[in-house]
């Protein structure tokens, strides 16, 4: 009886329905808008596939593995990559043992006489590696040179004849929405295909080992196997190299980054060069803007790089630029936080001229700088002295609520001031202060950006201040330098 009485709801649902669409279909009803059919990748697929390889890297124990450790690499089972993980492994669940000896990876083809791109991770200290084609032939790959900063590796194979090759795209022209795909042998099932949109572009993950790489960011499906194998937008070229993902379960979550083509085909030519790769260096340390600090600052924003330090005999120093100054812009490209400025500088060519754009004391100004070469390590590539990497900061919204003393003699020694040079911390008097960092012992250099040599100077440079004033302090702690913003609280604050 229910059934029956269900049905003829139903039957009357429908009948209402008909009855509405009759009344309806006397006004004419504006036309739908069409609607664009999903790509089909099909003709970029069989394009492109016979230039997509399977890397496998074998670990014999002939080879010392440290190599990731110096170079700060780390393995998935590193605390270190928990989150962002980049894949090589065996399929099909390996033992423990086989893990050791054999990784494998993806790789594609970048031109007819057999050199191949993949990651250095993947082939990263390998006694032997070789490559599968699809045509199911395996050459073994020299490694002709890698670079684990921006964990790209050169291979090359000698096929007894020509290859088929990729075509290569331009990664600084993407823009979040395109569609992309991407080819590789996730978990070791060869030429699997998988696609989505870009997600995002020039995201700077804030790790340690790879800071002067902005990332493409996707929703491509990518596991292990993946890595090292090419990312293609609609017209078949590939504009990005896959590296790794976001996941605190080991698996694909959604969210994938790819390096940017043109960041690896500048390490391609650079090895085939000269056999390794080389980093510009402005020669500062930086540090994010906060609101007080942009306050201090009279900036619209917190958008910009403080600089904290200069480094003697650098092109920054030679430029004239000094702690206090914001950078704004790096040859024309806005710098809206600290991260975006190391990969910009990165891929300068060493000794070539940079403009950088400014705020000093309030107004912007262009200067012009000789951009130096990062020092490395000859043997492993590794970056060994920073190039506008983001210094340890101490920044709050906080209140002034300290006291100073003069640095004596020993102290400045100690601490390598020169005569006239910085004021000590002798006590914190406010727990805002405290909040901030700020600690006995720590040295102020700068108040307002003007520098401070004396108790005496710096009561001066902060007398007259009054309720919701903010000060700005270049503060050493240590051997690193960085400002902090302190707000003068007003009746009923936080003291």
């Amino acid at each position: 009886m229910k059934s029956m009485t269900l049905r003829r709801a139903v039957c009357c649902a429908l009948v209402s329905l008909a009855v509405i669409g009759g009344a309806q279909a006397q006004t004419p009803a504006a036309p739908a808008a069409p609607v664009a059919g999903l790509p089909d990748f099909t003709g970029i697929v069989q394009k492109n596939a016979p230039a997509v390889v399977h890397v496998e890297a074998k670990y014999t124990g002939k080879t010392a593995r440290k190599g990731r450790q110096a170079q700060g690499r780390a393995t998935p089972d590193d605390p270190q990559m928990d989150m962002f993980r980049r894949f090589f492994g065996m399929p099909m669940m390996p033992s423990p043992e086989e893990q050791q000896r054999t990784s494998l990876g993806s790789g594609f083809i970048i031109s007819a006489d057999g050199y191949i791109l993949t990651n250095t991770h993947v082939v990263d200290d390998a006694d032997t590696v070789t490559v599968r084609l699809q045509d199911r032939r395996t050459l073994t790959a020299k490694v002709v040179g890698s670079d684990p900063q921006y964990d790209i590796a050169l291979l090359k194979v000698d096929a007894g004849g020509a290859l088929p090759f990729v075509s290569i795209g331009d990664s600084r022209t993407l823009k979040p929405g395109q569609w992309v795909l991407a080819i590789g042998s996730p978990f070791g099932f060869d030429y699997t295909v998988t696609q989505g949109i870009v997600s995002a572009v020039g995201r700077n993950l804030g790790s340690q080992d790879q800071p002067y790489t902005s990332f493409i960011q996707t929703d491509v499906p990518i596991n292990r196997g993946n890595s090292g194998g090419p990312l293609f937008d609609l017209q078949g070229r590939v504009v990005g190299v896959n590296s790794q993902i976001y996941s605190n379960t080991g698996g694909y979550l959604g969210v994938a980054f790819s390096i940017p083509i043109d960041v690896a085909m500048n390490v391609v030519k650079q090895i085939k060069e000269k056999g390794y790769v080389t980093r510009g260096q402005l020669g500062v340390m930086m540090q994010p803007i906060t609101d007080d600090m942009a306050k201090a600052f009279k900036l619209g924003s917190s958008a910009g790089a403080a600089v904290t330090q200069v480094s003697p005999g650098s092109g920054a120093e030679k430029a004239g630029l000094k702690a206090g100054d914001v950078i704004l812009a790096y040859n024309g490209q806005a710098i809206s936080q600290v991260a975006d400025l190391p990969p910009l500088v990165g891929m300068t060519p060493p000794g070539s001229k940079a403009t950088l754009q400014i705020l000093r004391d309030g107004k912007k100004q262009d200067v012009t700088v000789t951009v130096g070469e990062m020092k490395r390590d000859s043997k492993t590539g590794a970056v060994t002295q920073g190039s506008g990497e983001p210094a340890p900061t101490r920044s709050g919204t906080t209140a002034l609520g300290l006291s100073v003393e003069d640095a004596d003699s020993d102290t400045r020694k100690e601490l390598g001031l020169k005569a006239g040079e910085g004021v000590v911390i002798s006590d914190i008097t406010g727990p805002v202060a405290a909040r901030a960092g700020l600690q006995p012992g720590d040295v102020i250099l700068m108040v307002n950006q003007q520098r401070v040599g004396s108790a005496a100077a710096f009561r001066d440079a902060t007398k007259g201040l009054k309720a919701g004033d903010t000060v700005l302090l270049l503060v050493r702690h240590g051997d690193q330098s960085g400002f902090v913003g302190l707000t003068v609280p007003g009746k009923g604050d936080d003291e």
